[in-house]
């Protein structure tokens, strides 16, 4: 019982997070909402029983991807004037509504079969061991970091002041 209640609560933290990230004015503000919204999704996760999934989602979406988005406003000027209304605010309303009706049918018309067990061991044990035991991708994960260092080290080396 204390599961499904957590599992509501946090639906109901990660849409109004979402709200609050388009509905915001103050850009640095709505970044916020959006780790918000980050984090109540990994709480989802750990809700459903998919702790990787939870630990993928703080590592990566809030570890990385919204401390870059805040690095990158509190670097740009002009942070406090906001976005600004033009004429793509009824298009984007009807899109919004249209992706909100088809998602809704998508729900609605699928049979969701309902696992009442936890699985009966880690998740994060049995996908470490099909991704880097034997065959698995360690090398190709190693490549990739190896890749992305060169790809940072250029990026500071090209931005650099001379």
């Amino acid at each position: 019982m204390g599961l499904e209640i957590a599992f509501w609560v946090l639906t109901v933290v990660a849409v109004a997070a979402a709200l609050a990230v388009v509905s915001l004015h103050n850009i640095f503000r709505a970044a916020l909402a959006l780790i918000l919204c980050f984090l109540a999704v990994a709480g989802l996760f750990v809700t459903l029983s998919a702790d990787f999934l939870a630990a993928i989602q703080v590592l990566i979406y809030v570890g990385a991807v919204a401390v870059l988005i805040i690095l990158a406003i509190m670097l740009t000027r002009e942070v406090q004037r906001g976005s600004f209304s033009n004429r793509f605010n009824a298009p984007v309303l009807l899109s919004a509504i249209l992706f909100l009706g088809v998602a809704v049918f998508a729900v609605m018309a699928t049979s969701w079969p309902v696992v009442t067990l936890p699985p009966l061991e880690a998740t994060t044990t049995a996908l470490g061991s099909e991704l880097f035991g034997e065959g698995g991708y360690i090398l190709p994960v190693e490549i990739s970091a190896l890749l992305l260092l060169v790809v940072i080290i250029g990026a500071i080396t090209l931005v650099r002041e001379k």
